[in-house]
């Protein structure tokens, strides 16, 4: 199979589709890797490393995309849709449930497009879209954090005080991977600590590794109200996979907040569940409204690019492999339930149902496609 890595064009998305082991162990497996030419600058890799271990460098991104598969981070930008075509499988994230016209791009021009954050593991997980949930869940305090100081709009508020000082005042919205990865860093930094989430299990999980350094409260309206009533930074963390995230703090909620306050809201490329978030962008990644800080950049953890790069490749490689070395529709037959769920389009059909509610479009089932 020849697979394609273009360079992403998302503004400040330093990451790249995959790394030079991904490389090395897709050449070895008799794959062509076409990369192209400055994709991972970004991330600390140079062309010299990719060519090393056997991928082929290209010139553009034409180049790029003229592959079976294409490998990519962040979904296709309007730029990229003249490349789409039928039988193309692209492998990326993909978040399309608040993009309706990239879905119709993808459905129209009949791409095979697989999402890394609906693909599951045997247990219900969401394999690939952990180690970035991880990435974003504590980059979502050392930014909000920074956010906090007074000369870009926060309160002045050291999270961890010093002595005779109080502490900054965190709370978490959704107990997940990405509110439990916010919740240790912020432990760490001497915040005082609530996260709110509706599965008593998960709550009692994260007490139990937590112990008294956190406190966890049930995920309703009231209690909502409360923690923006004290809190100094309030980080979105809610995920309902392939979905919009559910709104949770609406615009007249503000007003609870103390002026100088900062929200994060990581669930902003699914659509945000704070109702005044909009996607910004590392070059301009905070707004202010109603005296409330706001940081909503959908690519976060391209600013650790070279991590997250690495993070990512460790747990896509497997099912490019798959892919490759079987076709993409034997691939996704051998594993309906798992490699399966992550195809959000398939040669005109929206296949995820979450996806399709999202965009308003026509639902058909995965494997009524394929029959």
């Amino acid at each position: 199979m020849i697979i394609g890595v273009p360079t992403e064009i998302k503004p400040r998305e330093n990451r790249f589709g995959i790394n030079p082991g991904g490389v090395q162990s897709l050449v070895r497996a008799g794959h062509v890797v076409k990369v192209q030419a400055g994709a991972g600058i970004g991330s600390g890799v140079s062309d010299a490393e990719l060519t090393a271990a056997g991928a082929t460098i290209v010139p553009t991104a034409a180049d790029a995309w003229n592959a079976d598969m294409v490998m990519k981070v962040k979904e296709p930008l309007q730029p990229e849709y003249q490349f789409f075509r039928p039988g193309l499988v692209l492998y990326t994230y993909l978040h399309l449930a608040p993009l309706p016209e990239l879905t119709k791009e993808l459905m129209d021009k009949k791409v095979r497009a697989i999402a890394y954050e609906t693909i599951e593991g045997p247990d219900g997980s969401l394999p690939l879209l952990r180690p970035m949930s991880e990435v974003a869940g504590r980059m979502a305090v050392q930014v909000g954090a920074a956010s906090l100081e007074k000369e870009r709009g926060g309160k002045g508020i050291l999270l961890g005080g010093v002595p005779g000082t109080r502490r900054g005042k965190v709370a978490i919205l959704g107990g997940g991977i990405v509110g439990a990865n916010a919740a240790q860093i912020a432990i760490g930094m001497g915040a005082h600590v609530t996260v709110l989430d509706v599965n008593h299990e998960r709550m009692a999980y994260l007490e139990d590794i937590f112990g008294g350094a956190i406190e966890t409260l049930y995920s309703n309206p009231r209690n909502i109200h409360d923690v923006l009533r004290w809190a100094d930074l309030v980080i979105g963390a809610v995920l309902v996979a392939g979905a919009r995230a559910p709104k949770l703090v609406a615009r007249d909620d503000l007003k609870l907040m103390g002026p100088g306050s900062v929200i994060v809201d990581v669930a902003v490329d699914q659509g945000g569940c704070i109702e005044t978030c909009k996607p910004t962008t590392h070059d301009k990644p905070t707004f202010v409204l109603d005296d409330v800080v706001h940081y909503c950049v959908p690519n976060m953890p391209g600013a650790v690019a070279q991590t997250s790069t690495f993070a990512l490749t460790n747990v896509t490689l497997k099912y490019a492999e798959r892919i490759a070395r079987l076709g993409v529709e034997a691939a996704v037959k051998a594993d309906l339930a798992g490699l399966g769920r992550g195809v959000n389009c398939w040669d005109g059909a929206c296949t995820y149902e979450a996806v399709a509610q999202g965009v308003g479009a026509e639902f058909t089932p995965l494997d009524r496609v394929l029959a």
